[in-house]
């Protein structure tokens, strides 16, 4: 019987008895830009710049500067290997996340030494280091600095006792510091931190990297599917069928996830802002998902460090920003969102939704809508509309028919080209509040456009009106097995 994906060292097993999905190096690479520029020729798929593709995952064996640490990246930079992972079907994640939700199995304590804490550096030992600790890439020569890119922030709110589990964007500014950036609004571990501050608090938390890839899909689940109070690590414990494992840290009072590669333990310190390139004055952060390098921020907050914990031999996990990896963790829960609330409204009508690579996840959805009577008609807007509502930074939705492949965006596009006329198919909602990473949000691009990460979402309805389906049918080939003819 194969082995159980509960942790990423069983989730790389299963990637390496998978034929095409999982190559390693012995070569040494640099984390400096090195790294990720090679994976962007191997597999990053998503809004890198082209050239690039989606292919296997990697593992690189001898990372300068790190003698006893591996770095893997591409892990789920492809639905079939996110599929894979979560033993379903590539079709079926969305789906799959939203029952998810609607059943979550919280996490419970772990007992025994946990594999996290194997070894132990406490920020009190002489030669503490982050540098030197984590090998953290920078995907590019103009990133601010090393960045923890896949790191499961965790976290407890100072009033109510709840937890939440989110990836935010980690650098690393000295050897006991990292910067930590809170997009306003929209994480919950930002309001724990703003309450904390509020109160004169120092906010504890724990970053966990190098963990069951159910648990990265299940903590990009955003409100208000998985409102403030609503613990993400539960999203993971539904996919398993068993509660996530927590840890008690070392320093802190907080817990991490026992089965991680590595363990992040510090404060996020009240009171105090970073500018992110402090140490590169490059002006840039990181590349984001949209696929451009987006700006640094005057504004990140700091988390000060207290230990690293990690596995005999870790490996660190890492993704680059724009790659296909953030579009099977962004998108499929966005996916999910979509899918439960018009179910909810409208039961039976959407057949399934996808996020696409185009969007990076976030901005673009399609929506495969069937039409059953000629009541139905114009309900396939107001689907889109409830998309909006249940994924705000949403920008565009693509309706399509049953007929058409909604994971295939050029079956998308003949839809558009063949079911679809511009004066009366869109539909425009100007003045929305989008995603402030969209460089076209922002009132240089348009007039109408107030402030920066205000957008005009538009619906693309590329379904036939009902009245008229009788005349829009799909040339029909027989239906048959071609294996007979496919053997060799």
């Amino acid at each position: 019987m194969a082995e159980k994906v509960r942790d990423l060292r069983s989730a790389l097993a299963l990637l390496e008895r998978m034929p095409d999905q999982l190559i390693e190096t012995d070569v040494e690479v640099d984390p400096m830009a090195e790294l990720a520029g090679v994976y962007r020729y191997v597999g990053a798929g998503g809004t890198v710049k082209r050239p690039t593709k989606e292919g296997p995952a990697m593992i690189f064996n001898h990372v300068k500067g790190h003698p006893d640490a591996k770095v893997a990246i591409g892990l789920l930079a492809s639905r079939k290997r996110v599929a894979a992972l979560l033993d379903t079907q590539p079709e079926n994640l969305g789906k799959m996340l939203c029952k998810s939700v609607e059943n979550p199995v919280p996490p419970i304590d772990f007992e025994g030494d946990a594999p996290c804490q194997q070894v132990i550096h406490k920020a009190t030992d002489p030669d503490f280091d982050l540098y030197k600790l984590v090998p953290a890439p920078t995907n590019t020569p103009d990133d601010a600095g090393p960045y923890i890119t896949l790191g499961m922030c965790y976290a407890t709110h100072p009033d109510t006792g709840v937890h939440d589990v989110t990836i935010h964007r980690l650098c690393i500014q000295g050897k006991d510091e990292l910067s930590i950036f809170f997009t306003p609004g929209a994480r919950h571990i930002g309001a724990m931190a703003e309450r904390a501050e509020e109160l004169g608090q120092k906010l504890p938390i724990s970053i966990s990297i190098g963990v069951d890839p159910a648990i990265e899909i299940g903590s990009c689940f955003e409100p208000p599917t998985t409102p403030l109070g609503y613990d993400e690590l539960s999203v993971a414990g539904a996919l398993r069928g068993e509660p996530v494992e927590l840890c008690k840290c070392v320093t802190v009072n907080e817990r991490a996830i026992a089965n991680a590669e590595y363990v992040i333990e510090g404060e996020v310190i009240p009171g105090v802002r970073v500018k992110e390139d402090q140490n590169s004055n490059t002006g840039y952060a990181m590349p984001e998902f949209p696929g451009y390098t987006g700006p640094a921020s005057d504004q990140c907050w700091l988390i000060k460090v207290t230990a690293v914990t990690h596995r005999e031999k870790p490996i660190m996990q890492t993704c680059i920003g724009p790659s296909e990896e953030h579009v099977s963790m962004a998108g499929i829960p966005t996916e999910a969102s979509i899918y439960g609330m018009v179910e909810k409204a409208m039961p039976g009508r959407l057949q399934n939704v996808y996020c696409s690579s185009a969007g990076g996840g976030k901005y673009m959805a399609v929506l495969q809508f069937k039409k059953r009577s000629p009541s139905d008609e114009g309900r396939q807007r107001q689907a889109a509309l409830l998309a909006f509502s249940a994924f705000s930074e949403l920008k565009n939705v693509f309706l399509v028919d049953e007929d058409v492949d909604c994971f295939d965006m050029n079956d998308v596009l003949w839809a558009m080209n063949t079911r679809f006329q511009g004066d009366v198919d869109v539909i425009t909602i100007p003045g929305v509040r989008c995603h402030p990473l969209d460089p076209s949000n922002d009132p240089a691009f348009s007039p109408s456009i107030r402030d920066h990460g205000i957008a005009c979402k538009t619906i693309f309805d590329c379904t036939v009106p009902y009245d008229l389906k009788d005349h829009f049918h799909r040339a029909r080939f027989m239906e048959l097995d071609p294996e007979k003819w496919l053997k060799k």
